[in-house]
């Protein structure tokens, strides 16, 4: 592992049962509209943006009017209205596939709107007096200052410029615990419809009427101008060219049809040019896409787009902070070590009552260590808390006579008049080796006498390193980003996993990282929450911004996470891996699924006129006729058969591309071209035997 220099003089579970208003799910209704909205998108304005489908709808109608005209003409219709019906249906399944996806976004939008609420705002028109005037929170303006107070809903998106609340944000996040926002630091954003539990706040207005966070959430949850991504273009096209491909093989079975004196009906060429071509992906490419963009907002990620989704399963490198996302964020207690004479469980006591009265995440660790280890954990009567100062560095508890205190190594040294040549050599090994290992060492005394030394632990958070593995193996390179000096940081590195590191990072340094990592023709995703985070998440092809961090985050991240949890950039990577697999997966099955269909109606069609093909009908299908409305019905539903696949996505495993490509090809390249002939025959079997054809 190498610490990473730069150049600087060109200077699931989440969800946990919680009621998210954007955890998406399928219901009867939602169903219900999905089907109404799919026969909206018969509209050919709306289906051109899907050339296989678009054909496929061209081909329905002109074998509607064929239909029709027989009919008309008083000849037998049975074949040609069977022919139009599936054909159809194939385009209305398509349809489906993608309304349900869409559906599930509705849903969470509805949900959502549901939330906003109409409020009168606190209106504070004197600063110096505190004077407040109820306003509408629609006449808002950007810059207004209002007051919140317990009880009250914020009005809109805006900044906190004084005092500290606790404010429930369960219409945004679903979590119903919550959580404390103050002015200044990354913690000072709040959102419209959100309400203050406790105390008070100042907020300065930062959003304009109808552009509220909430607003921005609900039109990228319904995604209604959802643009396709790079990769759907690029498969867009390859399937265009797969659709010419065979559109130049079903002309070419005129000539055949001339040769062989096989008379071919050019709605039943219609038909057969329509089983061929890859409809199978053209109908779900569009569920999947929004399917990805759902699996997000079920772990309370919203993604702008589904360019970004998109762009999280290539990403290459990794860019994570080390506070709160690989670690706790708080030191914890991990040990106690005592000093010649003293006994381990004595000097274990001793930091405990030093600690009785410390309510820093610290202290109260080393209360814990205590308790964990049977000691009593209860305030002695008297007590009088000693507070650290910035002055003696140090903080403890005194009870009549008898006092501990722990603090600095070198504050507590130089108050027991001790050197570090005279402190115990023990006690000087004990406080270097904690140091080296990225720790901190604190010094404890009782009744003016050195007794040991506590070990406060960055803790790596359980899990972590083999979620990097598994990172690796897909080919990810993580990088820990910390402020930390190069020997904790190096420590807390090799702990967690990771495969570089930065250390003593500044914004700057972020920034020139990333695009370093960028100009190797790398993809970098990165998450950060403070206004200087603003630039790199503009810069990183991912960025996710927490919900609670400042609003210059949240507008330079394609990305936002409504939990606000750092480690959540793993699981958007592994949701864009799954997005990118299960579109691969979908496209190998239905290329495979094409070929074997060709294989597979051909010989039937002409095995009466050119018997030589007899050793290719394998199937024996009843008639041509029969070979031809067999196929179509499969092409349908496989649609429908594989709309569950596209929304769930294909299950993702952290293996290397070649054992994905093997993979794909076992499963859904053989699958692809084993169901066609299965499926086929038995619908023959089916229709033959009722007389369809």
């Amino acid at each position: 592992m190498t610490q990473i220099t730069l150049d600087t003089s060109r200077g699931d579970p989440r969800e946990g049962g919680r009621a998210s208003p954007l955890a998406g799910g399928l219901s009867g209704a939602m169903i219900g509209r999905a089907v109404g909205d799919a026969f909206v998108k018969l509209n050919p304005v709306k289906l051109i943006k899907n050339p296989v489908i678009f054909t496929t709808w061209i081909v329905a109608l002109l074998s509607t009017i064929s239909a029709a005209a027989a009919i008309a003409g008083g000849q037998s219709a049975g074949f040609a209205v069977q022919l139009a019906l599936w054909l159809w249906a194939t385009v209305l399944f398509a349809n489906v596939a993608e309304s349900i996806a869409e559906g599930r976004g509705k849903a969470a939008a509805d949900s959502l709107r549901a939330t906003r609420v109409t409020t009168k705002a606190k209106l504070i028109v004197d600063p110096k007096t505190g004077t407040v005037v109820p306003t509408n929170a629609s006449e808002l303006e950007v810059g207004s200052i209002i007051l919140v107070e317990a009880g009250d809903v914020i009005a809109s998106d805006g900044e906190i410029i004084e005092g500290v609340a606790s404010v429930n944000e369960a219409a945004i996040t679903g979590e119903s615990a919550p959580v404390i926002r103050e002015s200044g630091g990354d913690r000072s954003a709040v959102t419209g419809g959100t309400t203050v539990v406790s105390d008070w706040i100042k907020v300065r207005i930062t959003a304009k009427p109808g552009s509220t966070f909430l607003d921005r959430m609900i039109a990228m949850v319904e995604g209604a101008d959802r643009r396709k991504t790079p990769n759907e273009l690029a498969l867009a096209v390859l399937l265009a060219g797969l659709t010419l491909i065979f559109l130049i093989a079903v002309v070419t079975l005129v000539g055949l049809g001339a040769y062989s004196g096989v008379d071919l009906d050019p709605i039943v060429l219609g038909a057969l040019f329509i089983t061929l071509i890859p409809t199978t992906i053209g109908g779900l490419m569009s569920a999947v896409g929004i399917a990805g963009m759902d699996r997000l907002l079920k772990v309370n990620v919203l993604a702008t787009s589904g360019r970004a989704v998109e762009a999280a399963g290539d990403v290459d490198t990794l860019l994570l902070d080390k506070t709160g996302t690989i670690t706790f964020g708080n030191r914890m207690a991990t040990e106690v070590i005592p000093v010649p004479g003293v006994r381990p469980e004595a000097a274990l006591a001793a930091a405990v009552m030093a600690s009785l009265a410390d309510e820093t995440p610290e202290g109260r660790s080393i209360v814990e260590l205590g308790r964990n280890a049977g000691v009593s954990v209860d305030q002695p009567a008297g007590a009088v808390a000693i507070p650290f100062t910035a002055v003696t560095r140090q903080s403890g508890l005194d009870v009549g006579k008898d006092s501990w205190r722990k603090g600095a190594v070198d504050a507590v040294l130089k108050d027991l008049n001790l050197t570090d040549g005279s402190a115990p050599a023990e006690f000087r090994q004990a406080v270097d080796r904690i140091a080296r290992s990225g720790g901190t060492p604190l010094a404890v005394t009782q009744n003016g006498a050195l007794v040991g030394v506590i070990h406060l632990k960055d803790v790596v958070k359980p899990g972590v390193k083999a979620r990097f593995a598994d990172l690796r193996r897909m080919g990810l390179r993580t990088v820990m980003i910390t402020g930390d000096n190069p020997v904790t940081a190096a420590a807390i590195a090799s702990e967690a996993g990771v495969d570089d590191y930065l250390a003593e990072a500044t914004p700057e340094d972020k920034m020139r990282l990333i695009k370093a990592e960028q100009a190797k023709g790398r993809l970098v995703a990165m998450c950060g929450d403070g206004a200087n985070d603003a630039p790199a998440l503009a810069q990183a092809d991912v960025g996710v911004a927490m919900q609670t961090g400042a609003q210059a985050a949240r507008e330079a991240g394609n990305m936002v996470d409504l939990d606000s949890d750092p480690t959540k950039v793993i699981e958007i990577v592994e949701v864009g891996k799954q997005l990118l697999i299960t579109r691969g997966a979908l496209t190998t099955f239905s290329v495979a699924n094409d070929v074997a269909k060709y294989f597979a109606i051909i010989p039937a069609m002409f095995v009466v006129a050119l018997p030589s093909l007899g050793a290719l009908n394998v199937m024996r299908l009843h008639s041509p006729e029969s070979a031809i409305l067999s196929a179509v019905i499969f092409n349908a539903l496989v649609i429908v058969a594989l709309i569950p696949l596209a929304l769930k996505g294909v299950k993702y495993r952290a293996i290397g591309a070649g054992a994905l490509l093997g993979r794909n090809l076992l499963i859904y390249g053989l699958g692809g071209l084993i169901a066609p002939f299965v499926g086929i025959k038995l619908i023959d079997l089916v229709i033959s035997g009722l007389g369809l054809a």
